[in-house]
């Protein structure tokens, strides 16, 4: 499936702006927020994901294909998405079994940063000429906001993976709320499983 939207017209395949789109309820203005952060943390993941695996730690390389999976989602990603989800799981195994495709997730990715530079370096007005106003009311609602807050909160105090649910539903308030740089932390937390990181990150937020 290619991007079929006339506002991200470069990168088709490898990023599909439309899908980022909906999972942050149309806010353009976070996108690009979402984007420079993809940027600045992640355009080295497959090359520490085969230090890792060539170190003979499965299970750090494991967690950081996961997080790449998650934000590479969040941003429609979807070819590096699809290769690290069919990577994750064969990390525990030998060489043969995850080298090619590690491979072809580090070439993905390096088209991807190509991408997102490209829409980082262009004119962002383009992207943010239709912002959606629905997540500013959202986010005024403070009563709603302070209940969702605490709902997550609870989630990630039971381990209750409904947690990661949450905050890809409701990204847009939630980062308008905690602040971009905080949602993302909450959530690369709570993607690599680790609630409790994820909790103590809201909390101090919250606080």
């Amino acid at each position: 499936m290619t991007a079929t939207s006339t506002s991200a017209p470069i990168g088709g395949h490898i990023l599909q702006v439309e899908t980022g789109l909906q999972q942050l309820m149309g806010d353009r203005g976070l996108y690009l927020q979402i984007l420079r952060r993809f940027r600045q943390r992640y355009p080295d993941s497959g090359c520490d994901a085969r230090k890792a695996l060539d170190d003979g730690e499965p299970g750090h390389g494991q967690r950081i294909v996961h997080t790449l999976k998650g934000a590479a989602g969040m941003i429609g990603a979807q070819q590096v998405y699809v290769l690290a989800a069919q990577l994750e799981p064969l990390c525990a195994g030998p060489p043969a079994s995850w080298s090619a495709l590690l491979a072809q997730l580090e070439q993905a990715l390096r088209g991807l940063i190509a991408v997102i530079d490209e829409i980082l370096d262009g004119d962002p007005r383009q992207l943010l000429a239709t912002q959606a106003p629905a997540a500013t009311a959202s986010a005024a609602q403070l009563p709603e906001t302070r209940m969702l807050l605490l709902h997550l909160s609870r989630l990630l105090d039971e381990g209750d993976g409904a947690a990661i649910d949450v905050l890809e539903q409701s990204a847009t308030v939630l980062a308008a709320s905690l602040g971009v740089e905080v949602f993302q932390e909450v959530t690369e937390a709570a993607h690599q499983f680790d609630f409790e990181t994820a909790l103590a990150t809201l909390r101090a937020a919250m606080a």
